[in-house]
């Protein structure tokens, strides 16, 4: 089955798409990456988006209209990518969409709202739609994230280490799946990976940048270890996983909080947020004991980020997700047309030990295309394997 997924991170700079072939053969699932694009928001629609996300308020009208930018939006992406990747023959798209607030109350995620109507990407495309992947996982007292984990599970499933691996995505928020030997999978979010680094350079350009290129204002500045402390002293880095977060919590309202009564240089600040995000993540993979590290996301391009992540980290081997045959910036994406295909054949799309849910579950809500829909048969066995393959 030929399917296309669509996502827009935390980040909102863009909608990352990706398309594939699968095939389930027994237990090993065979995917043919046909590509991946990248097709940043118009600057209005950023603007709205960033203007409408927490701590601002907004209103229901706001909210129905993003509804239908954002649809819009990922209408359009996935009509070129069916084009451009799959020759007019793609058979499905699955839509993550953009979220625009996740609720989690005393570490339990209670509700979660992505943005961008299925029907537009349906009609415009004439494809079913799987859309509204998150909130079954909840029902089963899941995080409803990290969702990437079925596809890092997967793909680790592949690697050798004695000591285990894992996938670490450097996104607006950080998150990373583990596998380990005798151990079951585990995955959450660590906390900010780019979103007060972003938050960072925008408040010290005023606006005039959006985000760290390549890590040059984090490679000028000097940590200050005080104000590093205190950005530390999070009570969301202290609680246990499974635990997922987001905008709602780390936004630039939350960092003038935790910088006020400092005083730093522009680039100062930017290096200080950096080493949040590097201590952050550091810590957590220290205790996970891996040996590999494949990294993905807008963050693995930050040099000074990588580099200062390698100092943190001198026993473990930090590679591309590329090494495992996934770009380093379509691999969510890719991870939506997995989710796709599954829901498709009747297979849950969550590991349990991953996103806390009480059992797997099917994700998502079917949007038909023009056409009479004809699903595939229902698969009898889930996936164990992903065996990535070029395209025939």
């Amino acid at each position: 089955m030929r399917v296309i997924g669509l996502i827009s991170g935390t980040s909102f700079d863009a909608i990352e798409v990706a398309a594939a072939d699968f095939e389930l053969e027994g237990d090993i699932l065979r995917c043919t990456l046909l590509g991946a694009e990248s097709r940043p928001y118009a600057p209005p629609l950023r603007d709205r988006i960033a203007a409408a996300l927490p701590p601002a308020a907004t209103t229901l009208a706001g909210t129905c209209e993003l509804d239908t930018l954002i649809g819009q939006a990922f209408a359009e992406a996935a009509a070129a990518a069916d084009q451009s990747l799959c020759h007019g023959r793609a058979e499905l798209v699955c839509s993550h969409g953009q979220t625009v607030y996740h609720w989690v109350s005393e570490g339990r995620a209670l509700g979660t709202l992505q943005l961008g109507q299925a029907a537009w990407i349906a009609e415009r495309t004439g494809l079913p739609v799987v859309s509204n992947v998150r909130a079954r996982d909840l029902t089963v007292g899941g995080q409803g994230a990290p969702l990437v984990s079925i596809l890092d599970t997967l793909l680790l499933a592949e690697t050798d280490g004695t000591a285990g691996a894992a996938a670490l995505n450097l996104g607006g928020i950080a998150n990373l799946t583990a596998v380990r030997p005798g151990q079951p999978p585990i995955a959450y979010d660590t906390g900010p990976a780019n979103a007060l680094i972003d938050a960072a350079v925008r408040e010290v350009t005023g606006g005039a940048e959006h985000y760290d290129d390549g890590g040059r204002r984090a490679a000028r500045g000097q940590v200050d270890r005080r104000l590093l402390d205190r950005l530390l002293d999070e009570p969301y880095y202290r609680q246990a996983p499974p635990k997922t977060t987001g905008k709602e919590l780390f936004h630039l309202p939350y960092l003038r909080g935790r910088t006020r009564g400092f005083a730093l240089a522009a680039d100062d600040l930017v290096a200080t947020v950096t080493a949040l995000t590097v201590e952050t993540v550091a810590r957590e993979l220290r205790q996970l004991g891996v040996e590999e590290v494949y990294v993905s996301g807008g963050g693995s391009r930050n040099a000074t980020l990588m580099g200062w992540l390698e100092v943190s980290l001198p026993a473990v081997r930090l590679r591309s997700s590329a090494d495992l045959g996934v770009p380093e910036a379509s691999k969510e994406a890719l991870a939506f047309a997995l989710i796709g295909f599954l829901t498709a054949v009747g297979l849950p799309s969550t590991v349990p030990s991953c996103t806390g849910g009480s059992r797997p579950v099917v994700l998502g809500s079917l949007t038909p295309g023009r056409s009479p829909m004809r699903l595939p048969e229902p698969a009898a066995t889930a996936p164990r394997r992903l065996r990535l393959e070029g395209p025939r």
